[in-house]
C-alpha cells in the first residue's frame, strides 16, 4: 500500500511538473539586421500550432508560449531562424540577409513561383537604392542591374525616355520597348510612376516566361510591383534628397579672334567685335534636383494600407528644360471573409514638363549645337529699326538666331495628368482553387500649348507671332478574370492558371496652329491669332485573349512549366485576326540527386531549358489593315456638299499579321557554398518573323506606301550574371553582383524593297542602311581616306573601282550595336556606415558623330571647335583636318570620318550613407534616421569626342528599333550630385 501511494505521488509530481512547463509566459522580444537595423513585420510563430505574431515597426514583439516551446521567426529576403525558449523571457534576435536564398519568392506573370523552381529567364533587380538615388524613373532602376536588359538614356532632357532593350530589338517600327505590367495593368509608359513607391522589380526575358502575355510580350516583359501595408503597428517614412547637376565634359569652341581667322578663310568681311559672348556658359548652367515622399503603411490582420504622396522636381542644366511631378497612391488590402480578398491599387499623377529644342543644327535654331555653333563676336540681344529688344542673329546668315532664342523665347510648357489603377477580389473556392477577378484603368490626358511672339525670334517674326495647341486623351480599361488551382501531394506540386482577359482603348487628339498675332505680345492665346488651322483625330482598339498555364513539379527536382495564350485584336482583318502563342520549358535540379549529396561545396545545381512565341502588336495602326479616307476643303457650294473625300496615301493591307518571335533559351543556375557565391548562364536565339515595314509602293498605284509583313530578324547571345558575399562578418559585409551580356543581331530577311535608309541630317545623305545580313542600326556613307596634302579636301575611298566618287560608293561605316554591355554593383557595409557603388558599361559600339559635321564642316558662318584649328591651309600640309570650303559640304559628307568608338565605362552612381544608431534616435521616437550623399554619372571614361557616347537623336523616331547611335546636338546626361534624408517613425 505504501508502495503504491509513493509511485502515485511520483506520478502526480511528475504531471504537476509537465503541466507547470507547458504553461504559457510572456515572451517579448527585437529582431533585427546584422547591421543592427530593426526589422518591422517579421513572422513570429509558435512551432507546431497556428498561434503566432509580427513585429512592430520598432522591430518589437510579445507573444504568450509554452516555455518550453520553440519560436518560429521568418522574413522574407533574410534567413529564418528557430528559437528555443527554456523559460526565457526575453529575446534579441538578428536576421541574415539572404539575397541569394532559393526559397525567395519571384514575381512571374499572373501569379509567384519559388526561385529555386523557375524555369525560365527571370531576373528579379533589387530596389535597395531607389531611395537614394535621384531616380524619376523606372527605368533607370534597371540600368546596368539585369543581364540582357540594355537600358540607356538617349537624352538627358529632364523627363525624356529611356530605353530599354531586353536581349536586343526585335522589330523596325513596330516598337521595341518591352511591356510594362504594374500591379496587374499592362502599360506601354512608365515615366508617370513613383519609383520610391516600388516594391521590386521582376523581367521576363525569355519567350517561355513571357508567352503568357501573348501578342505584346516579344519585347520582353517588366513586371512592377508596389509596396503594400502590414499588419501591425503604423510606420510613417519620410524620404527627401536636393542636389545640383552640370555637364559632365566641355567641348572647345574658337574664341572671338580665331573665329574671325576662320571667317576669312571662308572669304567673309570680317570687323573686329564690339561685343563678344561665350555660349556655352550662357546656355549650360547648374540643374536642381529635388524630391520629397511621405508615407504611411500599417493596418490590421484583416486591413492593411500603404498611402504615399511626392513631388518631384528636375530643373535641367540647359534652360528651360523642366520636368516637375507630383503623385500619389493608395494600395489597400481587405479580407473581407475567410473566403474574400478585395484589394485595390490607385495611382494619380500631374506632370508639368518644359521642352527644349535640340537634335538639330544652329540654322534650325536647336539649342545645343547652337550654343557650339553661335558665333562668339555678338552679344545676346539687340534693337531692331523700330526700336524693338531681340535675340542677336549670326552676323553672316540672317534668320540664325543665338541659341538663347531657342532657350528665352518660346512661352511653352506640357501638363499631363494620369490615373492607373485596379480593383481586384480573391475568392478562396476550395481550399486548392481560386478564383479573381481584376478590372484596371489607365487614363491619361495631354496639352501642350506653345507661342513665339512676333518681335524677339526670327521664326516669330516670319508668321507675325505663332502658337499651337494639342490636346489628346487615352482611356484603356481591362478586366480579367482567372482560375487558379494549386495540389500538394506526397513529393508532387501541381499549379494551373486558366482566365479570359479583354482590354480596349480609346484615343482622341485635337490640333490648333495659329499665325498673325496683334502687336501686343501679352495675348498668347490663340483666340487672338488671326489665322487659325486645326484638325482632330480619333481611334480605338479592342483585344480579348485566353490564356492558360501548367506548372508541375516533383520533389523541387523535375520541374515543368507550360503556357498557351490566345490573343484577338481588332487592328486585323478578320482573317488573321487571332495569334496563338505557346511556351514550354522545364528544369533538372541536379542537386537534389542522390549522387550529389557528398559534394559539399554546391548548395544548389539547375539546368533548364525553354521555348516559346511571343507576338508584337504595339506599333501597328488601329486601322492599317483597313485603310483610311483624307478629306481636302475645297470652296463652300451652295447647296453645302462638304469636302472632297480621297483614299489616304497609305494602301490598305488586309493581309497583315501579327510580328510573331520565337525564342529558345538554355540556362543554368548554380549556388555554391551556402549560396555565397551564384553564378547563372543563359544562351538564346530570337528569331522574328513577318517583320512590319512601311514599303513604298510606285506612282500609278496612288498610294505612297503600303504597311505589310516583309522581313525577319533575328537575335542570339549569351548571358552571364555572378554573385558573390565577399565578407560576412558582424561589423563588415561586402557583396558584388556582376553581370554581362553578349547579343548579335541581323537581318535574316527583307522581301519587295531589299534596302531601307533611314535618319537624313540636313543637307547630306542617310547615315543608316537597313539590309538583309546587316544589323539594326548599321551606319552608311562613303570611306574617308583622309585629307589630300595636295587640294586640302577629303579624299573618298573608290569602293566599286570605276575610277570615279559616287554614291554608288557608299558602303557600310560602322554599326552602333555593342559587342557587350555589363553593369558592377558593389554594397559595403561596416557598422553603420554603407557605401556602394554601380558601373555601368558598352564595349564595341559605334556612335555617328553628326554633330560634328556642324562643328568641323567649315562650310558656312557657324562657329567651330578648336579642332579646326588644324586645318588644312597650304599646298603640303599634313593635316586631319581638312580646307574650310563656304558653301560646299563635300567635305563633310555622310562618311566614315564621323564614326567613332563609342565604348564606355560609366561610374552611373555611387552612395556613401550612414545610419543613426537606435540610441541616438530613440528619444526622437524615430525608428530609423539615415543621411547620405550620391554622386551620378560621376565620370565616364570614353574615346568619343561629344558630349556623351550613349545619346540618340532619334530616339523618339517611330523607326527607333533601327535608328540609333547617333549624335546630332542632342542633350547630354548630366552629372549630378545630390544629399538626402531618410527617416521612420
Amino acid at each position: 500500500m505504501k508502495k503504491r501511494v509513493t509511485f502515485l505521488t511520483a506520478c502526480l509530481f511528475m504531471l504537476c511538473s509537465f503541466a507547470m512547463a507547458q504553461q504559457d509566459i510572456t515572451v517579448k522580444g527585437h529582431v533585427q539586421d546584422k547591421q543592427g537595423t530593426s526589422l518591422p513585420g517579421v513572422s513570429v510563430k509558435i512551432k507546431g500550432t497556428n498561434r503566432g505574431t509580427i513585429t512592430q515597426a520598432d522591430g518589437n514583439f510579445s507573444i504568450e508560449a509554452p516555455s518550453t516551446g520553440t519560436l518560429e521567426i521568418s522574413y522574407v529576403g533574410y534567413e529564418g531562424q528557430n528559437v528555443v525558449l527554456n523559460g526565457r523571457t526575453q529575446l534579441n534576435i538578428s536576421l541574415a540577409d539572404t539575397k541569394t536564398d532559393l526559397s525567395e519568392v519571384v514575381v512571374i506573370g499572373y501569379g509567384t513561383q519559388k526561385k529555386k523552381d523557375v524555369t525560365t529567364a527571370v531576373v528579379s533587380v533589387s530596389t535597395k537604392d531607389i531611395g537614394e538615388r535621384p531616380i524619376t524613373q523606372t527605368a533607370a532602376a534597371l540600368q546596368g542591374k539585369a543581364a540582357g536588359v540594355q537600358v540607356t538614356q538617349p537624352s538627358g532632357k529632364p523627363g525624356a525616355a529611356f530605353s530599354v532593350r531586353v536581349r536586343g530589338a526585335t522589330s523596325v517600327q513596330a516598337g521595341n520597348e518591352p511591356l510594362y505590367v504594374i500591379d496587374g495593368v499592362p502599360t506601354s509608359d512608365t515615366r508617370d510612376l513613383n519609383p520610391n513607391d516600388i516594391e521590386n522589380i521582376t523581367v521576363l526575358k525569355d519567350a517561355s516566361s513571357a508567352a503568357i502575355y501573348g501578342a505584346r510580350a516579344s519585347n520582353g516583359v517588366v513586371l512592377i510591383t508596389t509596396k503594400r501595408g502590414k499588419s501591425g503597428a503604423g510606420v510613417i517614412n519620410f524620404n527627401t534628397y536636393y542636389g545640383v547637376s552640370n555637364v559632365g565634359k566641355k567641348i572647345n569652341v574658337l574664341n572671338p579672334t580665331q573665329y574671325n581667322d576662320l571667317m576669312k578663310d571662308l572669304g567673309y568681311a570680317t570687323t573686329t567685335p564690339t561685343e563678344t559672348t561665350d555660349w556655352l556658359k550662357e546656355v549650360f548652367k547648374t540643374g536642381h534636383n529635388q524630391n520629397y515622399q511621405l508615407s504611411m503603411s500599417g493596418g490590421s490582420e484583416k486591413s492593411q494600407y500603404f498611402v504615399s504622396g511626392a513631388v518631384t522636381k528636375d530643373d535641367g542644366m540647359v534652360k528651360p528644360a523642366q520636368y516637375n511631378r507630383y503623385s500619389f497612391r493608395t494600395n489597400l488590402d481587405n479580407q473581407l471573409k475567410d473566403w474574400l480578398k478585395v484589394s485595390t491599387n490607385i495611382s494619380y499623377s500631374n506632370v508639368a514638363l518644359k521642352d527644349l529644342k535640340d537634335n538639330d543644327n544652329a540654322g534650325r535654331n536647336a539649342a545645343i549645337l547652337g550654343a557650339l555653333n553661335a558665333p562668339p563676336i555678338m552679344g545676346i540681344y539687340e534693337t531692331d529699326a523700330d526700336g524693338h529688344r531681340r535675340y542677336t542673329m549670326n552676323p553672316y546668315k540672317a534668320g540664325w538666331d543665338n541659341p538663347m532664342a531657342a532657350i528665352e523665347g518660346p512661352t511653352q510648357g506640357t501638363g499631363d495628368n494620369r490615373v492607373l489603377g485596379n480593383a481586384s477580389a480573391d475568392i478562396n473556392l476550395t481550399k486548392s482553387l481560386k478564383f479573381r477577378s481584376n478590372f484596371g484603368v489607365d487614363y491619361f490626358s495631354h496639352k501642350y500649348d506653345y507661342y513665339l511672339d512676333y518681335i524677339m525670334t526670327t521664326p516669330g517674326r516670319n508668321d507675325h507671332g505663332y502658337a499651337s495647341s494639342q490636346k489628346t486623351n487615352s482611356f484603356t480599361y481591362l478586366w480579367e478574370n482567372t482560375l487558379n488551382y494549386d495540389k500538394k501531394w506526397n513529393k508532387h506540386s501541381l499549379s494551373a492558371l486558366g482566365g479570359v482577359t479583354t482590354q480596349k482603348n480609346k484615343y482622341n487628339e485635337s490640333n490648333l496652329t495659329g499665325r498673325d498675332f496683334p502687336a501686343d505680345p501679352t495675348v498668347k492665346t490663340l483666340n487672338a491669332a488671326n489665322q487659325i488651322v486645326g484638325d482632330t483625330y480619333e481611334s480605338q482598339w479592342f483585344l480579348m485573349s485566353y490564356l492558360g498555364r501548367v506548372m508541375y513539379n516533383y520533389d523541387s527536382k523535375y520541374l515543368v512549366t507550360a503556357n498557351f495564350r490566345a490573343d484577338g485584336s481588332s487592328k486585323l482583318d478578320k482573317k488573321h485576326k487571332w495569334g496563338y502563342f505557346p511556351s514550354v520549358s522545364a528544369g533538372w535540379r541536379i542537386s537534389a540527386e542522390p549522387f550529389m549529396k557528398d559534394v559539399k561545396e554546391i548548395s544548389d545545381l539547375k539546368i533548364r531549358a525553354g521555348w516559346g512565341q511571343n507576338g508584337n502588336q504595339e506599333g501597328l495602326d488601329p486601322y492599317a489593315a483597313y485603310g483610311l479616307n483624307t478629306y481636302t476643303r475645297q470652296t463652300a457650294t451652295s447647296p453645302l456638299s462638304g469636302p472632297v473625300i480621297n483614299p489616304s496615301k497609305i494602301a490598305p493591307n488586309p493581309d497583315l499579321k501579327w510580328e510573331t518571335t520565337t525564342q529558345t533559351n538554355v540556362g543554368i543556375d548554380l549556388s555554391m557554398f551556402d549560396s555565397r557565391l551564384t553564378f547563372t548562364a543563359d544562351a538564346y536565339i530570337k528569331k522574328t518573323s513577318d517583320l512590319l515595314l512601311n514599303v513604298t509602293l510606285p506612282p500609278p498605284t496612288g498610294y505612297d506606301y503600303i504597311t505589310r509583313n516583309s522581313g525577319s530578324l533575328e537575335n542570339k547571345g549569351l548571358e552571364f550574371v555572378v554573385s558573390s558575399v565577399n565578407v560576412d562578418k558582424k561589423d563588415l559585409k561586402w557583396s558584388t553582383d556582376f553581370n554581362i551580356a553578349f547579343n548579335r543581331n541581323k537581318i535574316t530577311d527583307l522581301q519587295l524593297s531589299k534596302v531601307y535608309y533611314y535618319a537624313s541630317v540636313e543637307n547630306r545623305d542617310n547615315i543608316i542602311i537597313l539590309q538583309k545580313g546587316l544589323a539594326l542600326g548599321t551606319f552608311y556613307g562613303y570611306v574617308s581616306e583622309g585629307v589630300d596634302p595636295q587640294t586640302g579636301n577629303i579624299r573618298y575611298k573608290d569602293v566599286n573601282g570605276d575610277g570615279n566618287v559616287t554614291p554608288q560608293d557608299r558602303t557600310v561605316i560602322g554599326s552602333a550595336q555593342p559587342k557587350f554591355t555589363y553593369g558592377l554593383n558593389n554594397n559595403i557595409d561596416y557598422k553603420n556606415w554603407s557605401l556602394s557603388f554601380l558601373l555601368q558599361g558598352s564595349q564595341g559600339n559605334k556612335v555617328f558623330n553628326a554633330s560634328r559635321m556642324e562643328t568641323e564642316g567649315m562650310y558656312d558662318s557657324k562657329n567651330q571647335s578648336t579642332e579646326v584649328l588644324r586645318r588644312w591651309t597650304t599646298p603640303g600640309q599634313v593635316t586631319d583636318i581638312p580646307k574650310a570650303t563656304n558653301g560646299d559640304v563635300t567635305n563633310s559628307r555622310t562618311s566614315s570620318r564621323f564614326v567613332e568608338n563609342g565604348s564606355f565605362l560609366r561610374m552611373k552612381s555611387t552612395t556613401l550613407s550612414y545610419k543613426l544608431p537606435e540610441s541616438a534616435i530613440s528619444r526622437l521616437h524615430l525608428n530609423k534616421l539615415m543621411v547620405y550623399a550620391t554622386a551620378q554619372n560621376l565620370f565616364t571614361i570614353t574615346k568619343y569626342k561629344g558630349f556623351d557616347p550613349e545619346v540618340n537623336a532619334f530616339a523618339t523616331n517611330a523607326n527607333n528599333g533601327v535608328t540609333l547611335g547617333i549624335d546630332y546636338g542632342t542633350y547630354p546626361v548630366a552629372r549630378t550630385f545630390i544629399v538626402g534624408l531618410n527617416l521612420q517613425f
